[in-house]
């Protein structure tokens, strides 16, 4: 009877012209994982729209499940590594969570790198992976590289308005290059990946910290701090890198049709998209800070001047370091200004 019955299902497929194998083989499901809510900038405006984008050009034979706050398992800064063992299909990575395991990376992320617009910040990103990266990241396969937007000082109490008001300041920092400001600038920087900067701040380990404005809503920062300090000019006081991946295995492993329309939204044309969404969150998260009665400041361009010189020494150290590590420190941070440079205006 079983037997019949199978008969008949593979006579019917038969007869809508699929065998039982092609009906069901070419069909994937990826589970891609990141560590933030899925209201903030990126799931919202980058994640998603990739997501149905993919679904959609497949005629649903991709399909890109979403997990956010690691719901998977695991740690925001074990995501690489989960990508590369084949834990998770894919996801999102800060490669600066792993302090020391990219140090190249850490060229994009040095104080007043990049403009403010994360779009422009992400061509340049991208560009700069393909130049520098993609032996450090060979283990996964690389869809896209990008920055978010400016990075801003949020903190309990009053603005900061002089480098002096840095002093003594407990703050979260959430790389490398970001920690070595804060110091730079007398703060006493607390490295610490996003899940864990809430909390921080409600038990006071943590006086504020710096981060997007995107990110700020989701992170209750209207109510966990009282303002919100970016610096003059058109560059960002830090950014952070970023890289969307998936598992090498699983993508040479799709047929190659479907491999395809992952590459039709992969690469520049992705990291550019991937930027624009934190530019798009940026807006909505200063609204929403201001519309709470935040103090939203700016420092002078005095202030921001004499922040731009620590940042220089910042730089100047990081070289020395690079050297000493056997790479040419300088020849990166020139490449990556380069970089950032050509793409200056070149935002939507």
């Amino acid at each position: 009877m079983h037997h019949m019955h199978l008969m008949k299902s593979a006579a019917l497929l038969a007869m809508l012209g699929l065998t039982a194998t092609s009906a069901t083989a070419q069909e994937v499901t990826l589970r891609f994982q990141h560590f933030v809510s899925p209201a903030s900038a990126n799931p919202t405006y980058f994640m998603q729209p990739w997501a149905d984008a993919i679904e959609e050009q497949s005629e649903g034979r991709i399909k890109v499940e979403l997990y956010p706050f690691m719901q998977l398992g695991g740690a925001a800064p074990n995501q690489f590594d989960l990508i590369r063992d084949g834990a998770i299909d894919g996801g999102w990575v800060i490669p600066g969570y792993q302090p020391n395991r990219f140090p190249e990376a850490e060229a994009m992320e040095l104080p007043f790198m990049t403009t403010k617009s994360a779009e422009e910040a992400s061509a340049a990103a991208w560009s700069f992976t393909q130049d520098y990266l993609m032996d450090d990241f060979a283990d996964v396969h690389v869809i896209a590289a990008h920055m978010h937007g400016p990075g801003i000082v949020h903190k309990r109490g009053d603005s900061i308005a002089t480098v002096e008001d840095f002093a003594g300041l407990k703050l979260r920092g959430p790389s490398r290059p970001a920690t070595l400001l804060l110091e730079e600038l007398g703060a006493t920087p607390i490295g610490m990946p996003v899940p864990q900067f809430p909390e921080a701040l409600s038990k006071g380990v943590v006086d504020g910290g710096v981060i997007t404005w995107e990110m700020s809503p989701s992170l209750k920062l209207n109510e966990l701090t009282d303002s919100h300090t970016d610096v003059a000019g058109d560059r960002a006081l830090y950014n952070l890198y970023f890289i969307w991946a998936m598992n090498k295995d699983v993508y040479e492993g799709m047929p190659e049709d479907l491999r395809a329309i992952i590459d039709a939204n992969s690469g520049m044309m992705a990291s550019r998209w991937a930027g624009r969404a934190h530019d798009t969150g940026d807006v909505v998260g200063r609204d929403l800070m201001a519309a709470d009665g935040n103090e939203i400041a700016q420092l002078t361009e005095e202030e921001t001047a004499r922040i731009q010189e620590l940042g220089a020494v910042v730089t100047a150290d990081w070289i020395a370091e690079m050297d000493a590590k056997g790479f040419d420190g300088a020849a990166l941070v020139e490449a990556a200004q380069e970089a950032v440079t050509a793409n200056i205006g070149t935002d939507q």
